[in-house]
């Protein structure tokens, strides 16, 4: 059987408008009845700036691609249940089209379950508080949910499939369903991959859908028995020799078709591949993911901002790296003549700029307790997905000992006293620090719990509920009565309103600062604007820039600047504000910000290390 994973040919972009048909045989993929060979990279819309989808889209054509692989992100098109963004980076109908104006194809990745180092990978907050809720199992709710993303997103893109003329070709089902298992709280395996959710999942994926469908897996006979499903094109991740000899042989003849590499970090010529990442990528704001390993010593492991794998040929701003060239030469020997590189301007500088505390968090934004109860309630119990809760309890009596959490932490939590931070509990380590109170009478034990992401890959993600669960006890005796307050920061106009300064105080709770600068004068289009934003002497938090949260850093690395596109600045001669929440702000020491050209990546020592 001939491997037919990357594209022969381009149609020029009327023909794709006239397609009518995208099938296969044992051996090719066919579009309109002629072999098809898929060059194919992945490029996530909802990753990139939709101002920039266009100038991002060239540049892969232009590498010699013909296709594009795209996830799609349930958990922002549907942030509450029953409520749709289809807006910016969200309106993923006009991505696909701009990709068809491009001469560009489309494979389709909705999931509903994605990983791709993505908050929960992919799925909504809210799942978690539907009863009886078990995803990516044969679950009547889950399947219902599933059924209504599915829907809506269908309802969307409906038009832009092959069949009626538009660039999407197929549909992943799932992703990489072969590896998921359950196991019970010793760590025994009991059971996974359901082929009975698979297939309940494959007929609503037909019913909206109608382009056919395809399963990707791992590349050996344990994937690809559990994940790929009798009549759905089955394909495989990384070594495609390995892949290509494993669902031959392991695949029901019904699965068997080309052969597609779904998945595949490139590092030399290997004209075999959809390869990951057309350029690294940005969980913008808080849609980072993270992966849970209960034997290692870092047993929570947050997936930076910044992310992608170190060959992509774009950086994260779509400039060029030096894989780029080796790429475009490999794959215009498949895919013929690709257009010009489009000329893109070098990246732009800020100058420094002071940083200046104007207030505290609680001071900002816990003013008003969003529930109160006898127990902690979750963060997703009180209606909120992403950010931070604060929980708050006065002592009634005297109280001393090591704080605990009956269920375990779940994430980072700044413990303080009347005001004063006292400690962390980072569950990122596996033997993360205890922390002991002593508490008199009518003080205050504040517990500020960031949510370090939601694990995207593995056994846990079954449960994934965030802030505190069960009951928080000092010396072993459980606390009860306590004010919650919800801290998402979807804006941060309080901040952005506070006049300072303020006083930064030793162990002081989280404060938010501020500052200006001018945007870049480069002429050209808003990407010569583009600019990394690095912060100095500061430990983690969040930054904001005129109100658009471009994400997390922490001094522990190794990402140490934020990608700052130039079309979130406002028009030159105007001011563009920075605001910065430092979790752990230090006395006496001044905060600054700049714009720098090249990333910086180092480690530095976690203060807060057990």
């Amino acid at each position: 059987m001939r491997i037919t994973s990357l594209t022969t040919a381009l149609l020029p972009c009327l023909s794709l408008v006239q397609a009518s048909s995208f099938t296969y045989n044992n051996s090719s993929f066919l579009l309109n009845g002629e072999p098809y060979q898929i060059l194919g990279g992945q490029m996530d819309p909802q990753r990139m700036p939709y101002q920039y989808w266009e100038q991002r889209l060239q540049m892969a054509r232009a590498m010699g691609l013909n296709t594009v692989f795209s996830y799609v992100f349930w958990n922002e098109l549907e942030p509450k249940q029953g409520q749709w963004d289809f807006t910016g980076r969200n309106n993923v109908a006009q991505f696909f089209r701009l990709a068809q104006q491009q001469g560009l194809n489309v494979v389709l990745r909705p999931g509903p379950y994605i990983s791709a180092e993505h908050e929960w990978g992919g799925f909504p907050s809210w799942l978690s508080q539907i009863p009886n809720m078990a995803v990516r199992q044969n679950n009547a709710p889950f399947l219902k949910a599933s059924r209504a993303y599915i829907e809506r997103l269908a309802s969307e893109i409906h038009s832009l499939q092959v069949p009626y003329g538009g660039p999407i070709l197929m549909v992943q089902l799932e992703n990489e369903y072969g590896s998921f298992i359950l196991q019970d709280a010793n760590g025994k395996q009991y059971g996974g991959a359901d082929k009975t959710y698979l297939a309940a999942l494959a007929d609503i994926f037909k019913a909206n859908f109608d382009v056919f469908l395809y399963t990707n897996d791992g590349n050996t006979e344990w994937y690809v028995t559990r994940g790929a499903l009798n009549g759905i094109l089955a394909e495989t991740d990384d070594s495609p020799q390995q892949g290509l000899e494993a669902r031959n042989k392991y695949a029901h003849a019904s699965s068997l078709g080309p052969f597609l590499c779904g998945e595949y970090y490139m590092t030399g010529e290997q004209p075999l591949v959809q390869f990951v990442h057309v350029q690294r990528v940005t969980n913008w704001g808080f849609q980072n993911g993270a992966d849970l390993y209960p034997t290692k010593q870092i047993q929570l492991a947050t997936t930076t901002t910044s992310y992608s794998d170190n060959a992509a040929p774009l950086d994260e701003s779509g400039r060029v790296r030096p894989s780029f060239y080796k790429y475009r030469e490999l794959f215009t020997k498949y895919s013929g003549p690709a257009p010009n590189v489009p000329d893109v301007g070098s990246m732009s500088t800020v100058p420094a700029l002071a940083l200046e505390a104007v207030g505290s968090l609680f001071d900002l934004e816990a003013k008003t307790p969003t529930a109160k109860n006898a127990m902690p309630i979750s963060m997703d119990a009180l209606g909120q997905s992403y950010g931070f809760v604060l929980y708050e309890h006065v002592a009634r009596s005297p109280v001393s000992g090591a704080i605990g959490l009956v269920n375990g932490p779940r994430d980072r939590i700044i413990v303080l006293i009347n005001g004063t931070r006292s400690g962390v509990i980072d569950v990122s380590y596996s033997k993360y620090r205890t922390v002991n109170v002593n508490l008199a009478q009518g003080d205050v034990l504040q517990l500020l719990v960031e949510n370090l992401g939601r694990v995207k890959y593995g056994p846990n993600i079954t449960d994934q509920v965030k802030g505190i669960k069960g009951d928080v006890t000092i010396g072993g005796t459980a606390v009860q009565g306590w004010s919650m307050y919800s801290l998402p920061l979807d804006n941060v106009s309080a901040a952005s309103s506070a006049s300072g300064p303020y006083a930064v105080r030793a162990n002081s709770p989280p404060v938010f600062y501020k500052g200006h600068f001018n945007t870049p004068s480069a002429t050209g289009p808003d990407i010569n604007r583009d600019t990394y934003l690095a912060l100095t002497n500061v430990i983690k938090g969040v930054v904001w820039v005129n109100g658009i949260n471009l994400g997390k850093y922490w001094t522990v690395g190794p990402q140490q600047s934020l990608y700052l596109p130039g079309c979130y600045m406002l028009p030159p001669g105007q001011l563009n504000e920075v605001v910065v929440l430092e979790l752990e702000p230090q006395a006496g020491k001044s905060m600054t910000a700049e714009g720098i050209t090249d990333r910086k990546w180092f480690n530095n020592p976690d203060p807060d290390a057990p």
